[in-house]
């Protein structure tokens, strides 16, 4: 697992306060160019609360490859897979915000 920064994300414009940041997993595997896109995607993202985006290569466990397959990436918002291989930054924004406001802290 690599956990992302949110400067790495965002650079300045992070969000500095809203609450506690939310989890955010990130099912990936090397040279994925979907994964890729849905990682810049997130980085243009504006929402309202801080999250902590934790990006897990699916090769480097045997269960996790089982699971997912061909299917990455696939984002876990607060424990909860809510998107599989393309979204864009518009959709996640209207997700992350309702699912944020019930989410466990980091």
């Amino acid at each position: 697992m690599s956990p992302f920064s949110l400067s790495s994300l965002f650079g300045s414009r992070a969000p500095e306060s809203g609450g506690p940041a939310v989890a955010l997993v990130l099912y990936t595997k090397p040279a994925c160019s979907l994964c890729d896109a849905m990682k810049r995607e997130l980085a243009r993202a504006r929402v309202s609360r801080p999250f902590e985006l934790t990006e897990v290569d699916i090769e480097s466990d045997p269960e996790l490859l089982d699971r997912f397959g061909l299917c990455v990436p696939v984002l876990e918002i607060a424990g909860r897979v809510v998107f599989e291989g393309r979204l864009s930054a518009a959709e996640f924004e209207r997700v992350f915000e309702r699912l944020a406001t019930g989410a466990k802290p980091t």
